[in-house]
């Protein structure tokens, strides 16, 4: 199998057909709202909180809230209704989460999305998880993952999911390749382009995401979103701590399966790190859409669907060139 990553990829332009890179359209439609962009920040209790959520929806931005408080889920799903925005959040699949779901039905009170988040999605567990919920709650644009095969993606797609996360283990503050010997880290993006053959349905593109461009090599190798973590961990409205070493400020970044979020040191699959303080995301969201832009414009299109058809050269971790 042929196996790369972001760093050993390079798209290959097309005639551009636009006067300017402003006229191209970086939207996605996912389930049944339409964002300015392909991306969400990821569910994770180091990235976003409840404020940054209501900003996010406010803002036409997509959003996943994490699971780590679950006895507020429903109180957040009300919240986010009674402002008139979209409720998006995520489940395990222990037995309490079943009777959450039963809840959520009998309170009448559905978000639009919810996000089955559990580390090693190709499970029986989570396919009976999907289940419930498409029979509970059949009008919520169910997500389910994580997985890393295409026997993954079919599994979880004919037993009701509406989208599937690609990406095991790839993020910076996870360790699992490193702790079980398995994961996408180092094949991410192969990973995506593989499963992105078996997908009938939208395919989230989970982990490794260093640089804008990768979002690019996301949506060219099958991605409908892209979660990103560390890239969007250090911002003013991030729920790390700021902390300045020699004059220099950085925001605390953790994963979900480190020592931090479980409180104790069994099956830590991550770390905690520091990341660059990088100012009000609002900056970095825009950065972003502007290089999506430009990408559609090196594509020779004027939409993301474009980006989907260039040509791309595999280059063995060239691109860098030492610049990193």
């Amino acid at each position: 199998m042929e196996t790369f990553d972001y760093d050993d990829i390079q798209l290959i332009p097309n005639k551009c057909v636009i006067k300017s890179r402003k006229e191209a359209d970086p939207q996605v439609k996912f389930g049944p709202k339409t964002f300015k962009i392909p991306v969400v920040p990821a569910n994770m209790a180091s990235v976003i909180n409840e404020e940054l959520a209501v900003w996010l929806a406010q803002n036409d931005y997509y959003y996943v809230m994490h699971r780590f408080n679950p006895a507020d889920r429903a109180g957040f799903v009300k919240r986010m209704h009674d402002r008139g925005l979209f409720a998006s959040i995520s489940v395990g699949i222990k037995d309490s989460e079943y009777d959450f779901i039963n809840q959520l039905k009998d309170e009448q009170s559905v978000p639009e999305y919810i996000t089955i988040d559990v580390a090693h999605g190709h499970s029986d567990f989570v396919i009976a998880m999907i289940k419930h919920i498409k029979q509970q709650l059949p009008a919520t644009f169910l997500t389910a993952g994580n997985v890393a095969t295409p026997e993954a993606v079919r599994d979880l797609e004919n037993a009701g999911a509406d989208a599937t996360k690609v990406g095991v283990g790839p993020g910076k503050a996870c360790i699992t390749k490193l702790k079980t010997g398995f994961g996408t880290g180092g094949w991410q993006l192969a990973a995506l382009r593989l499963c992105s053959k078996a997908a009938r349905k939208p395919l989230i593109a989970d982990g490794g995401i260093r640089h804008n461009g990768d979002i690019a090599k996301s949506v060219r190798f099958g991605a409908s979103m892209v979660i990103i973590g560390s890239l969007l961990a250090g911002h003013q409205e991030s729920p790390g701590n700021l902390i300045t070493i020699d004059g220099k400020r950085y925001k605390q970044y953790w994963g979900s399966a480190s020592e931090v979020q479980k409180g104790a040191y069994r099956n830590v699959e991550g770390k905690q790190m520091l990341v660059p303080f990088r100012g009000a995301i609002e900056d970095t969201l825009v950065e972003m859409e502007e290089d999506l832009q430009s990408a559609i414009s090196y594509a020779g299109g004027r939409d993301l669907e474009s980006i989907t058809k260039v040509d791309y050269v595999i280059v063995k971790n060239s691109i860098l060139n030492g610049d990193y």
